[in-house]
């Protein structure tokens, strides 16, 4: 367990923060799904084989529940893989301003990202919302945060930390 920074606690995304990052996000799966059937249309009409189309809709039928083993392998490689590249944002927390760190303010590993998405995985985590952190948060000791705040509240306690020494030009 790792230590629990007040800072970061303080300037903890708003759940109506984290509701948008979710809803920004399975829209931009959604527009990757649809891209993939646009893609497949062109390219069999380029090519005239038909052969993607055919694909994309036996793809369509594949029953409700491997829609949604591959729905949620899709968003958690999403996650995954954006938090990583780009240090803990996807599209819907650039939006919002926010991003991943680790309880004690550290960046989260490559390690710390995978089990954090791999923890969305389990069913009615969206539900454990209701309490103080949501259960990835909670089990991969990481939190998302207002980025603006945090920054503007680390400066602050650094400026206060520089009080009296000196300054060289």
């Amino acid at each position: 367990m790792r230590k629990i920074l007040k800072i970061v606690e303080y300037n903890k995304a708003t759940k109506w923060q984290r509701f948008a990052n979710y809803f920004i996000d399975k829209i931009i799966i959604n527009i990757f799904f649809a891209m993939i059937g646009i893609i497949a249309v062109v390219t069999d009409e380029i090519l005239g084989i038909y052969y993607f189309s055919e694909f994309v809709d036996r793809l369509g039928e594949i029953g409700r529940l491997a829609d949604i083993i591959l729905t949620a392998f899709v968003y958690f490689l999403y996650c995954f893989l954006m938090e990583y590249l780009t240090g803990g944002r996807t599209v819907g927390k650039y939006i919002t301003g926010t991003k991943v760190v680790m309880t004690d303010g550290q960046a989260p590993t490559l390690q710390d990202y995978f089990l954090r998405n791999l923890y969305r995985l389990i069913p009615f985590d969206g539900l454990s919302f209701l309490g103080e952190n949501g259960w990835h948060d909670s089990w991969s000791d990481t939190r998302v945060i207002h980025i603006k705040n945090y920054e503007a509240e680390r400066q602050a306690k650094s400026d206060i930390e520089n009080i009296g020494t000196k300054e060289f030009a």
